[in-house]
């Protein structure tokens, strides 16, 4: 009990210092949703693309899928409306308005439409004079526009970099962050900020994003293509050190959407992608036609094992504590706590594209689960693949091109011996 306590107490001491800070106690695990941007992009002729043009009947038809197909009752609860959906000049008050041919009912009645589902409502903005596809962002506007979003009963704003000067992002991201809070209306709030000063090679500032957001966009737009996955892989991995200690209830990192369902991942880097954006404490925000989803991607979207360790209520990020030739090891410490040992998330990868299975052989010590008792392990993707009941202190992993072994190791609370031998896990295909 007293171990469950202190867990409760270092969230509550988290929560104060973000509450604080935000004044909006959102976002206490990564937010889940959808949204609309990497699938349909600034699609707006509705005439030639009904079913694909930035419209309400597409945010309709989304939280109408989200609810029919079960993806509510796992945690993704956001409809996020991205760029496109404005009119190209303000109204006479100055006052954002929705493209009147796209969205005719407003966007206050798209708010209670996707309310009235259950679920919560997220806008688009940029900080800067334009949005990056050309219609009105906040700049000039910054405290007229965050009540507007309040008057329409927005949930979650992602404002964007576009048009904008870097010099200007410290003192704009928090001025509007405070007039968020300002309005009394709680709202996500996701900052564009690093992705636009990190490419250049300008540190982001996460101190004071983790102070002002909830969470925020550390690098470029994610493509549907497994090489631009990767390289966000990289780049989190490459620069750990400086993310990690930023992210935690309230805060996150943010390495974009989940492509899963499109055309350019394969089901093995489908499973990838989820394991470590879960391993990343990773937003999981959907960005595909629902309506299309094949049944495997659909089970990895809906793996319930793999969200609980997105959702820890730890909120620790994991990270990469092994690599060579292109196989990696990333470990996140999740609940259960043990004898004073956390349990352990590990994502057994490889990013080799030549044709072939490789074999990982490592002892839990030698990635850092130092439990004397040893470990059960759960396979999260294939759950009845061996007897999850055995203890163990080592392993070894087959691991085939672009692909992924996801394993929960829960440390034991006993003295009973562990088996030495090496528990084999090898990739289904």
């Amino acid at each position: 009990m007293l171990k469950k306590d202190m867990i409760l107490l270092i969230g509550l001491l988290v929560c104060v210092k973000t509450c604080y800070s935000l004044d909006n106690g959102l976002a206490l695990t990564p937010p889940m949703g959808w949204m609309h941007w990497q699938r349909y992009r600034c699609i707006v002729d509705c005439k030639e693309y009904p079913d694909d043009c930035v419209s309400e009947q597409l945010f309709k038809k989304a939280a109408d899928l989200i609810v029919s197909e079960g993806y509510d009752q796992l945690g993704y609860e956001y409809i996020i409306v991205d760029d496109c959906w404005l009119n190209k000049t303000r109204d006479e008050n100055g006052r954002l308005q929705p493209d009147k041919d796209r969205f005719p009912s407003g966007m206050k009645a798209l708010a209670d439409y996707i309310h009235g589902k259950g679920l919560k409502f997220g806008l688009y903005e940029d900080f800067g004079t334009k949005t990056c596809a050309g219609y009105p962002g906040v700049l000039g506007h910054l405290e007229q526009d965050a009540q507007q979003f309040a008057d329409w009963d927005v949930d979650y704003v992602k404002l964007d970099g576009c048009y904008s000067n870097i010099t200007e992002m410290y003192d704009g991201y928090t001025q509007f962050g405070k007039y968020l809070n300002e309005t009394g209306r709680p709202m996500v709030y996701s900052c564009s900020w690093p992705a636009y000063t990190e490419p250049l090679g300008i540190p982001g500032d996460y101190e004071t994003l983790s102070e002002y957001c909830n969470l925020w966009r550390n690098w470029d737009d994610i493509d549907d293509n497994w090489a631009n996955v990767s390289r966000i892989i990289d780049f989190f991995a490459e620069n750990q050190d400086r993310f990690i200690p930023y992210a935690g209830p309230g805060h996150w990192n943010d390495p974009d959407m989940l492509i899963i369902g499109n055309f350019g991942l394969s089901d093995d880097q489908s499973e990838l992608q989820m394991a470590i954006w879960a391993i990343m404490a990773a937003p999981l925000i959907m960005s595909n036609n629902l309506a299309t989803v094949k049944p495997q991607h659909k089970a990895i979207l809906q793996n319930k094992d793999v969200i609980a360790v997105n959702q820890d209520a730890l909120g620790i990020q994991g990270r990469l504590v092994f690599k060579k030739n292109k196989l990696e090891i990333w470990t996140r410490p999740i609940l259960p706590i043990v004898n004073n040992h956390t349990s352990y998330a590990i994502a057994f990868i490889s990013q080799r594209f030549d044709g072939r299975p490789y074999h990982l052989n490592t002892t839990l010590q030698e990635i850092g689960l130092n439990n004397p008792n040893g470990y059960t392990f759960k396979d999260l993707y294939n759950p009845d693949k061996y007897d999850s009941s055995e203890v163990y202190k080592a392993i070894k992993v087959t691991l085939f091109p672009t692909a992924v072994v996801f394993i929960k190791a829960t440390p034991v609370d006993n003295e009973q011996v562990p088996n030495e031998k090496l528990i084999e896990v090898k990739h289904i295909f």
